[in-house]
């Protein structure tokens, strides 16, 4: 089936063009030639290419939309997929986490959703992967980690710490511990009545007990000795398999050459200016949340997305845990003219391609795969999607009510 996008306001790698762009066989055909085959009138819109979302987990909400509640997992699934088109997001990579806890975060639940994934592929409308977000002290996790490397869509593998990170001293804020696997970690007691405090809402997670939570973290943080040589046996075996790998929360430089030498080439919300200049100076992809750019700021106090825009230390923004959130903060980027709208719509497509080693997508170019999105764009007002293909497949189209327009020529209204 050929297509034409006519009238558009297109995204192109270098500038920022009205033209027409052909979409045949799945991939972009022709950029600026005649109508062919149907004809799409995007006037007054932009063509961009389609949204590709490195790490959310705001997919746990339908999955457990209260504390406690869970809800049937394909249709949970069903709805995210739904969502991620309608957010114009084409590629999204699930962060999944691969843990210790019991309750939603479970290793057990992760395989079910990894495999419950797979299955459902026939009728998802946009490309699901997984981000294997593996807390490094769940060695229970290995197997589920080497079946889903098998899986017919490579995941990535984001190596977490959350164990270490509510083990830190007491007088340590997040964004100051040291490199974790380092001897000289500052470990809190966990007799300690702050414990309490701060485990409070994992235990409620975890659907345990304060007390009993404490206890298994006990028992969990005595396998620390074996950490580092299990973290290196999964980067092997992800290194193998070709999936791209990331080290998330870093604090220190030292933290980022760590996990850059087992194969951990991309920054993952790196808290600290240290960690992330350590990134841009290797080379390494950064990625930072897409909620902290359109909220003006990080909720728990690390770097602002927009400074590290700015800054240029930022290739690729992340729903994290909202998928709205990453329009909306290049719409917010915008406003506050921290770079160039080729350069922002780069952090939600090209980045993200890039550090996720996707080749084929990610701009408009001729020979790339056909993902993307029409964008309504009022000048002073916020942008809204108003249609989504993935490889030339419509997997979303809504019109407001404000541009219904019907022209018997085209098959598809503007």
């Amino acid at each position: 089936m050929i297509q034409t996008f006519h009238g558009a306001t297109v995204y192109l790698p270098s500038e920022i063009a009205k033209t027409n762009v052909t979409i045949a066989d799945g991939k972009i055909a022709e950029i600026g030639g005649p109508v062919q085959g149907t004809r799409i009138d995007a006037s007054g819109m932009i063509l961009a290419p389609a949204l590709i979302d490195v790490h959310g987990d705001a997919f746990e909400r339908q999955l457990m939309p209260r504390p406690g509640v869970y809800f049937p997992q394909d249709a949970a699934l069903i709805d995210t997929d739904r969502q991620l088109a309608a957010n114009g997001i084409a590629t999204a990579y699930h962060a999944i986490t691969l843990g210790w806890e019991p309750g939603l975060r479970d290793v057990t639940r992760g395989r079910d959703l990894i495999r419950a994934l797979t299955a459902l592929a026939p009728r998802l409308t946009v490309e699901n992967r997984v981000q294997l977000r593996w807390e490094t002290f769940a060695f229970e996790a290995i197997e589920v980690i080497e079946e889903a490397l098998r899986a017919p869509l490579l995941p990535s593998l984001a190596f977490n710490d959350h164990t270490s990170m509510t083990m830190r001293a007491y007088d340590v804020p997040i964004q100051g511990r040291g490199f974790e696997l380092s001897p000289d970690f500052s470990i809190a007691a966990l007799d300690d009545e702050r414990m309490k405090k701060r485990t409070a809402s994992k235990a409620s997670r975890a659907g345990l007990s304060v007390e009993d939570y404490i206890a298994l973290l006990a028992q969990v943080w005595d396998r620390r000795g074996d950490v580092p040589t299990t973290i290196t046996t999964v980067a092997r075996m992800a290194r193998d398999a070709g999936a791209p790998m990331l080290s998330h929360d870093d604090t220190t430089p030292e933290t980022r050459a760590w996990f850059r030498n087992i194969g951990a080439t991309v920054a993952e919300f790196p808290m600290v200016l240290e960690a992330a200049q350590a990134a841009r100076n290797a080379g390494d992809a950064i990625i930072f949340g897409a909620p902290n750019a359109a909220r003006g700021g990080s909720h728990i106090g690390s770097l602002g997305a927009g400074d590290m825009v700015e800054a240029g230390l930022c290739d690729a923004l992340a729903s994290d845990y909202f998928y709205p959130a990453m329009l909306a903060a290049v719409a917010q980027l915008d406003v506050e003219r921290r770079a160039d709208r080729l350069l922002l719509w780069s952090l939600v497509s090209a980045g993200p391609a890039r550090a996720m080693g996707l080749r084929d997508r990610g701009q408009i170019e001729v020979g790339k795969r056909a993902d993307l999105v029409l964008v309504e764009w009022p000048d002073g007002q916020t942008p809204a999607i108003t249609g989504t293909w993935i490889s030339g497949r419509m997997a979303y189209r809504g019109q407001s009510a404000g541009h219904m327009r019907i022209d018997k020529k085209d098959e598809v209204f503007a």
